[in-house]
């Protein structure tokens, strides 16, 4: 017979994916690739000469005790493109929370588009998020990510969801740009809130770190018109941040792949399947 005395221990998923990038003879290469676990990264073949590493949690989502690791170091002069192969999901966690850490390393004169698709938070998820990217004193770095609480179409509206998420840019070791989101049931309980969420489902942050990039304040504020969405820019000092909040994840979607091709100079990575959207 089943001892039920005994507490059922869970198996829990364990990823890791590291990649490395590094300028040669004019030609952007991988140079390191680990992969263990559910961490996978995937090199896709795209036109032009900036490579898109996609990063993929084959668990197909995270719950309690899960650990998923990406890690991106790209050497001078080199520019890549990262995201995701497709939303993250944060399923119901019964005991601990799930950790996701995402690092990168850029070296001088190189950029990195860190691009992930959006994070969806079920009813009783759990996560903790922690992004830190290191900058050469002239890298640059274009980050966004998005956060949708449930699934619209299910009509799901979670009200007991966890997460700490925590953004950290630096620039020679010194902090350039930092950004934490919490939010409980001590939030979404109060939800409606106009100082909180209010009608809101999915929010979204962009943010260009690189010499010059508050020149471009205004051509952004001056596409962010997108019906449904609230939009905010700003910038300064080498710094341009966008805030968004839409009802849905579409239209929030569609805004932002306006704003990240004006930024990015380039087409979104082919696995966002943005098709139709104009810039």
């Amino acid at each position: 017979m089943l001892d039920q005395s005994s507490p059922i221990v869970l198996q829990r998923s364990r990823g890791l994916a590291r990649a490395g990038f590094a300028l040669c003879n004019g030609m952007v290469r991988l140079t390191d690739l680990q992969q263990a676990g559910s961490g996978k990264a995937m090199l896709p073949r795209v036109a032009g000469e900036v490579p898109e590493m996609v990063f993929l949690n084959t668990s197909g989502g995270l719950t309690s005790g899960d650990r998923l690791n990406f890690d991106l170091a790209i050497g001078a002069g080199a520019r890549v493109c990262a995201t995701t192969q497709t939303a993250e999901r944060a399923y119901s966690a019964d005991s601990d929370t799930a950790n996701v850490e995402v690092t990168a390393q850029v070296g001088p004169g190189g950029r990195l588009d860190w691009l992930p698709q959006e994070t969806i938070l079920y009813e009783h998820s759990n996560l903790t998020r922690r992004t830190t990217i290191d900058l050469a004193a002239d890298a640059a770095c274009l980050v966004c990510e998005t956060l949708v609480l449930g699934r619209h179409a299910m009509g799901e509206e979670p009200r007991f969801a966890r997460i700490n998420d925590r953004r950290l840019i630096r620039r020679d070791g010194r902090p350039v740009w930092a950004d934490a989101l919490r939010l409980g049931p001590d939030v979404l309980s109060r939800r409606a809130n106009p100082a909180l969420l209010g009608t809101a489902r999915a929010m979204a942050v962009i943010a260009f770190v690189a010499p010059g990039a508050e020149d471009a304040l205004n051509p952004v504020r001056s596409l962010l018109t997108e019906p449904e969405v609230t939009a905010a820019a700003s910038g300064w000092d080498g710094r341009l941040l966008v805030r968004l909040m839409a009802r849905d994840g579409w239209p929030l979607r569609r805004q932002m792949a306006r704003v990240l091709n004006l930024l990015s100079g380039r087409p979104l990575p082919r696995v966002w399947q943005m098709h139709g959207v104009s810039p």
